[in-house]
């Protein structure tokens, strides 16, 4: 992958190769010298003040060249051990370089004549290094060196990166103070430290990433690319219009459609999307996810996430949010609302009189107070209906496979068993994963009391529907609700058909639970504002 819009500054000691060069120039001139070992103490002390910033480069360029005099067969040799001493993570990353040498930039207080030759195995090109010059004599003796050049100056590379003038976002790695400072002086957005070779605390303090070689700098622009393109948002199923409209205003590309995509075509859409929004019908898979590029975030536009592979997005580092508590209240209205015009017949009522019969009875129609409620699924909404249900007079009983916190007089059961054959209503509030799949079959509809009302408003394969027709027809179920389905019509207007249908005591609902104006406000506010917040926190600790 090309990573356009980013030039990459990168100093040459301690960083591209695993010495510093001049210290070991130091060396090789100094090889016969009796006094070596003590000049080049001196050497090394000066290089570490100038890393740390505690002297200016050109004064510790002067100090050093003052105390060797080397010579251009000197640096011949110098070339030829650096080009041993390239670190091994950049060479093995050779197609990186090479591939975006038009953007890669070596910035060193070091010089051309031993930079450039390692440079070229390298794949970046002469004019891409930016570097000192040596002097010579007419018998190639170092006698100085241009002290035109801006990186002889104080904040030289600075100067040099300013004066390249170059376009997008500039990433500066290295090792010493003299590359913070470019990113210090603002020239540079980001600063990478490099410590495979030599760590300064001082530095390392200041950067915003610190790598211990080339694989983890590039991992970064993997990870990084995306927030350097326009960001798109991907709204699927018809996600309220307040979320587009948010989006929109943080600076986003929103592209919205008002149904599920099936894997294959959603495979297609989501390569260049950033943020993903759905409801409970789209399935993200994992040939979903490994198909997306830049994708940071998902957002579950609902209660749950079983449609999402949750397991592959941990995988990606890509960040779910969903709102697992913004259409509780909806929910639970509609489950009381239900379960009240199944004890009082309202619905078959309805029929008759649309039908135009009148027929004003009290027979097996009930009041809700004083009955027995059994909740399965104690959470955020099971929960809430307990709370309105008691309110209302019923005696609330609760089962679930975690520990919850009872709330008013509702008693938990032990098991599944005792909490059906109690109770007088039953209703679902379970997620949606596999393991619950029939969780509710003929064995479970046999262990309820005969006349019981049934609910099911969490997922709809939770619910063996066949077993149920089954027991409405016997009449041991005396009504039920149905919201929720195996399969749902991907949009509105498309054709549905259950078996469950033309019972006169059935109430079907198109998975309208929580589809209130004010639930799908609060999920698209919830879950939208957080993405955003989310993405806003990951840019400042990124490029």
């Amino acid at each position: 992958m090309r990573y356009k819009n980013i030039n990459l500054i990168i100093d040459f000691d301690s960083t591209l190769v695993k010495v510093e060069a001049l210290d070991l120039l130091a060396d090789i001139t100094l090889e016969n010298r009796k006094n070596k070992k003590e000049i080049t103490s001196k050497i090394k002390a000066i290089t570490q003040g100038g890393m740390e910033g505690k002297i200016s480069f050109d004064k510790s360029l002067e100090k050093r060249l003052k105390l060797f005099s080397p010579h251009k067969k000197d640096i011949n040799k110098l070339i030829q051990i650096l080009k041993k001493n390239i670190t091994r993570s950049a060479f093995e990353n050779i197609d990186f370089f090479r591939q975006h040498s038009d953007s890669i930039y070596i910035v060193s207080g070091g010089f051309k004549e031993w930079i450039i030759p390692v440079a070229k195995k390298l794949g970046i090109t002469r004019d891409h290094v930016i570097a000192n010059s040596f002097l010579y004599n007419g018998e190639n003796d170092i006698v100085g060196y241009d002290k035109t050049c801006l990186l002889t100056k104080d904040c030289g590379k600075v100067k040099a990166v300013r004066k390249l003038n170059l376009k997008g976002k500039v990433v500066v790695v290295g090792d010493g103070y003299t590359a913070y400072e470019i990113k210090k002086e603002k020239e540079a957005e980001v600063f990478i430290a490099y410590t495979e070779h030599i760590a300064r605390e001082n530095i390392v303090q200041q950067a915003n990433y610190i790598v211990k070689d080339f694989y983890e700098i590039i991992d970064i622009f993997k990870k990084d690319i995306k927030s350097t393109l326009p960001q798109k948002v991907l709204l699927l199923e018809n996600i309220d219009q307040q979320a587009q409209e948010y989006f929109q205003k943080c600076g986003y590309k929103v592209e919205a459609i008002p149904r599920a995509l099936p894997e294959k075509e959603l495979i297609k859409k989501i390569k260049d999307v950033t943020v993903l929004g759905i409801r409970s019908k789209t399935k993200v898979t994992a040939s979903v996810i490994n198909n997306a590029d830049r994708l940071s975030t998902i957002g579950a536009f609902c209660i749950g996430t079983e449609q999402i592979d949750m397991n592959e997005c941990l995988q990606r580092g890509i960040a779910v949010f969903n709102a697992p508590y913004a259409n509780t209240r909806s929910v639970a209205e509609l489950a009381i609302g239900e379960i009240i015009m199944l004890l009082r017949k309202v619905f078959e009522k309805n029929i008759q009189l649309h039908s135009g019969i009148w027929n004003k009875s009290s027979i097996n129609c009930h009041e809700i107070r004083g009955k027995k409620l059994g909740i399965i699924g104690y959470g955020s909404i099971g929960s809430q209906v307990s709370v309105f249900a008691e309110s209302l007079g019923m005696k609330v009983y609760y089962y679930d496979i975690k520990d919850k916190l009872s709330f008013g007089t509702a008693e938990k059961c032990q098991d599944l068993h005792a909490l059906l054959s109690t109770v007088d209503v039953v209703t679902l509030h379970i997620d949606g994963r596999k393991e619950n799949k029939n969780y509710i079959g003929d064995k479970e509809f046999r262990s309820m009391k005969n006349g019981v009302i049934f609910l099911n408003l969490s997922r709809g394969l939770v619910v063996d529907i066949n077993a149920l027709v089954a027991h409405l027809k016997s009449g041991k179920i005396a009504g039920a609700a149905v919201d929720v389905f195996a399969e749902e019509p991907e949009k509105n207007g498309q054709k549905f058909t259950s078996p469950l249908q033309n019972f006169t005591n059935v109430i079907l609902t198109p998975h309208t639970g929580g589809s209130t104006e004010e639930a799908q406000r609060n999920i698209s506010t919830y879950v939208s504002q957080k993405i955003v917040e989310y993405l806003k926190y990951t840019r400042k600790c990124k490029i």
